[in-house]
């Protein structure tokens, strides 16, 4: 048996709904997720036809990429689709869960899953996040110091960009008394004690502050260890808006958009006026990223590539970075794959679905 919960915790361990925009509303949208999960469907969009996939699929939770509730309702009626989404969900019970720009943000997410599948290497996050960096600082005996630091970073405490393990330490004395009721490691009751310790600290990513305190706690010899735990302003390189890399050898602008536009089974790539021969560095950004040319441009990205953009956005970047839209719901059709490789390495011999619906609300016409 699987309760639904289970796979909302999959889905938040690896896109942390911490990360999501101000504005969003990302996480359990409609349903009980105490429930048996029967099976899931992972999709772009909630939309009638989707809810309905799901019935016949005999799927009772749905990832979604975009959110079916932004706004609070002030009627669950037949108005709009919206309103007919919930009363259908609610009516079949249907549990709906969303992962949005916490997706867009995370490291591994939706960016960085694009990035590669266009064969960029060497990536980091395009404007990086401030603020989602902590560091723990705690004090162990010198001989149990190496359990403590393998405890943290398997819980994820130490990576810094491409390097993993990362720790400092120094060396000097600490001391305490044990007072009644106390159950020293070391040490007597009443004496003043003085132990060889170890300064260890790490850094992590705030949405793993529990894990990296229990591991702490679990592994620490002391019975009442102590440490801190601080917020830093430092930016995390890996967690942010877009994605930035490096292809693997320059390609010409002309067969790089048109590999791009088969890519995405676009009919609607548009690009601005340019005077760039090659496509080397390429910054990606799902969605309507076009925001990040600025950001793009400072990090030397020859093109930007994101879902869509304003008239004016064309004109502003002057060709520096190319700004190359493919279409908002092509751009991040990739979130259902995202999301059932999320859930299938969580959750093995699990039953999960990628939607088969287009829920492109946008249409083009087809020429021969």
């Amino acid at each position: 048996m699987t309760p639904i919960y289970k796979v909302w915790e999959a889905i938040a361990e690896k896109l942390p709904p911490t990360l999501q925009e101000s504005y969003d509303n990302c996480g359990l949208q409609i349903g009980d997720p105490s429930i048996e999960a029967t099976g899931v469907l992972c999709c772009v969009d909630i939309t009638e036809a989707v809810l309905l996939e799901a019935i016949d699929k005999r799927c009772n939770v749905i990832i979604a990429h975009h959110p079916l509730l932004f706004k609070g309702l002030k009627q669950i009626s037949t108005s709009s689709y919206i309103e007919r989404c919930v009363r259908l969900a609610i009516r079949h019970d249907l549990t709906i869960y969303a992962a949005h720009t916490n997706a867009d943000n995370a490291d591994g997410g939706l960016n960085y899953l694009l990035a590669e599948a266009i064969g960029l290497e060497s990536l980091s996050a395009l404007s990086p996040m401030s603020g989602t960096l902590m560091e723990l600082v705690t004090f162990v005996p010198t001989q149990e110091q190496e359990q403590v630091a393998e405890a943290l970073w398997k819980a994820g405490a130490g990576r810094i960009g491409a390097y993993a393990q990362c720790s400092f330490r120094s060396s000097g004395r600490g001391t305490f008394r044990a007072l009644e009721g106390a159950h020293p490691f070391i040490g007597a009751i009443g004496e003043l004690h003085t132990e060889q310790e170890e300064r260890l600290s790490v850094t992590f990513p705030s949405y793993r502050q529990r894990q990296v305190e229990e591991a702490l706690l679990a592994s620490h010899p002391y019975e009442t260890p102590a440490y801190s735990i601080t917020r830093l302003q430092n930016v995390h390189p890996n967690i942010g808006a877009g994605v930035i890399g490096e292809l693997p050898y320059a390609e010409t602008t002309e067969s790089f958009l048109r590999r791009i536009e088969s890519y995405f089974k676009t009919k609607q790539l548009r690009y601005s006026v340019t005077n760039k021969q090659q496509i080397k560095r390429v910054a990606i950004c799902g969605g309507a990223g076009a925001f990040l040319w600025k950001q793009a441009r400072h990090a030397g990205a020859d093109i930007l590539i994101t879902g869509e953009a304003k008239y004016n956005d064309y004109f502003d970047c002057e060709g520096a970075p190319i700004l190359c839209t493919v279409g908002h719901y092509e751009s991040e059709s990739i979130a259902a794959q995202l999301f059932a490789q999320i859930i299938s390495e969580k959750i093995p011999n699990f039953a999960v679905y990628q939607s088969e619906l287009d829920s492109n609300p946008i249409k083009a016409l087809q020429h021969p």
